[in-house]
């Protein structure tokens, strides 16, 4: 991967994606894997000027993260998206579509995560 890439925690995301933004990086996306059996890793991209940025972040999967997304509005689509795929929680998303963004109802079993079990929506 090419660009800068700096490590983050979940103690300073947010300060991190407020530095980039006000440093005029806008967000691309996110990438999202399992770091390991417990561990989830996101990289957050952001570009300026054709450069890009890497933030990386390695948290547990049974902690919240704390969401981007009332620093980049935009960010809650990727939240939820990962909240859909990875049975991960987002601390303070904007907008939380409660793992229903992309998932239909009758899903029963988390797409990334095998042995986690999704509760029938009402």
């Amino acid at each position: 991967m090419k660009g800068k890439i700096i490590d983050v925690t979940v103690d300073n995301i947010v300060g991190e994606v407020m530095n980039l933004k006000n440093d005029g990086q806008r967000l691309v996306t996110f990438t999202t894997y399992q770091e390991d059996e417990n561990k989830i890793g996101i990289l957050y991209h952001f570009d300026k000027d054709l450069e890009t940025t890497h933030l990386r972040l390695v948290a547990d999967m049974d902690k919240p993260i704390p969401s981007i997304s009332g620093v980049l509005f935009a960010a809650l689509l990727v939240e939820n998206e990962i909240r859909d795929q990875w049975d991960v929680e987002f601390d303070g998303l904007v907008l939380d579509f409660n793992r229903s963004l992309y998932l239909d109802p009758e899903v029963t079993q988390v797409p990334l995560v095998s042995n986690v079990k999704i509760e029938p929506k009402k």
